[in-house]
């Protein structure tokens, strides 16, 4: 056998919690973002520019970037917005959320949460280009602005 671990068998292996992959994923991410720098003063000189289509593409890239920033603040709005105008609404919304991700996490191996994770923040970018973010989180709140409608009726 060889003595050479794959990434996928030193995962395998050690059978991190989610909590512990998190953590190396960071670690990972901050080691990274020392060496590059140093890495690529060495291969590339100040001298390499990009070209007009590689600026169009990273401008692509940074405005996707900010639309997602964007969107996000808008869902912690919402949510902080909630929270002051129905917070009995919020809280019950909020414990079942939670509850459900715990009983999820306890259903599921950890690794394949992980997988699935990755997965889906590869995936979401593609989606929210095609509308299906959009469009699928405005039924959402449709329906919950519906049951807290129908809530206030019945009061």
């Amino acid at each position: 056998g060889s003595l050479v671990l794959t990434c996928s068998e030193l995962v395998y292996w050690l059978d991190p919690s989610i909590l512990t992959g998190l953590s190396t994923l960071v670690m990972f991410v901050c080691l990274a973002d020392y060496m590059v720098p140093i890495v690529t003063e060495r291969f590339f000189g100040p001298d390499m520019y990009l070209h007009e289509q590689q600026q169009q593409r990273f401008h692509e890239i940074c405005s996707q970037l900010v639309q997602s920033k964007h969107a996000t603040r808008a869902v912690f709005d919402s949510l902080c917005t909630l929270r002051q105008e129905r917070p009995r609404m919020y809280y019950i919304t909020v414990l079942l959320l939670l509850a459900l991700v715990a009983w999820i996490g306890h259903q599921i191996h950890n690794l394949l949460l992980t997988y699935l994770l990755v997965v889906f923040g590869l995936m979401l970018p593609g989606l929210n280009q095609h509308g299906f973010v959009s469009k699928y989180s405005s039924m959402v709140w449709q329906e919950i602005d519906k049951l807290a409608k129908r809530k206030e009726k019945s009061q």
